[in-house]
């Protein structure tokens, strides 16, 4: 793969919709910048065997434009949420109109990454209003996936970047159906509980935060200004 030096990388504010990328080729990255929003995909890893040991695989790291697959159902999903941001996030609860708009407020401390509002406008789109706009294929899309691998558990995923701030979106789910529930005791698209699932001790620790009554609680942080 061809090296490019790119003096800045960066071309977007983290605080609005990306609206430049730069261009792959089949070479590989060029320091050549593209309009609009780069679609969301994935490099294809090719395998190849280790001299020292033929059992064990290695993965080509390569990332160069023949290798780039989309992820077809996550750029339908975006693009449908965005069209609903932009006309005025219609179909929502009161409980939630008003938590969109405290926290996208210009003037907070601690402005919220735009990438963290998205997450959080697509769990919304998903819940309370995707069946109402004829985008149902989202759930049934969701499901058929759950059931090929996991029958059992009903499952969401949200990936966000190291850095993005993926704590302070849990803090903004669990806020939001909490405060739904609490509006709305008798809906089922809202929880009355909430488990918080950590993969080692570190992290249990750093997820702390996300208990109410801690000192230090991300529900605090994102109330700030209220």
């Amino acid at each position: 793969m061809r090296q490019v030096v790119i003096e800045n990388p960066i071309l977007n504010s983290p605080y609005s919709e990306p609206t430049r990328h730069f261009h792959f080729t089949d070479e590989g990255i060029t320091s050549d910048i593209d309009e609009g929003r780069r679609v969301s995909s994935y490099f294809i890893p090719i395998p190849r065997a280790k001299k020292k040991n033929p059992k064990q695989l290695a993965f080509e790291t390569e990332w160069t434009q023949d290798r780039l697959k989309e992820n077809d159902f996550i750029n339908k999903v975006r693009g449908r949420v965005a069209l609903w941001r932009r006309g005025g996030y219609q179909g929502i609860t009161s409980t939630t109109r008003r938590l969109l708009d405290y926290w996208q407020q210009p003037d907070r401390d601690r402005r919220l990454f735009f990438c963290q509002i998205e997450a959080l406008e697509a769990a919304i789109y998903i819940t309370e209003v995707a069946r109402k706009f004829g985008d149902a294929w989202i759930d049934n899309d969701l499901r058929t996936q759950n059931a090929g691998s996991n029958p059992l558990l009903f499952r969401i995923a949200f990936k966000m970047a190291t850095g993005s701030g993926k704590t302070v979106v849990m803090a903004m789910l669990v806020a939001w159906a909490f405060c739904n529930r609490g509006r709305n005791p008798a809906s089922r698209h809202f929880p009355n509980a909430v488990l918080i699932c950590a993969p080692n001790l570190t992290i249990r620790k750093r997820l702390q935060v996300l208990k109410p009554e801690h000192p230090q609680s991300y529900y605090e942080l994102l109330a700030e200004n209220y």
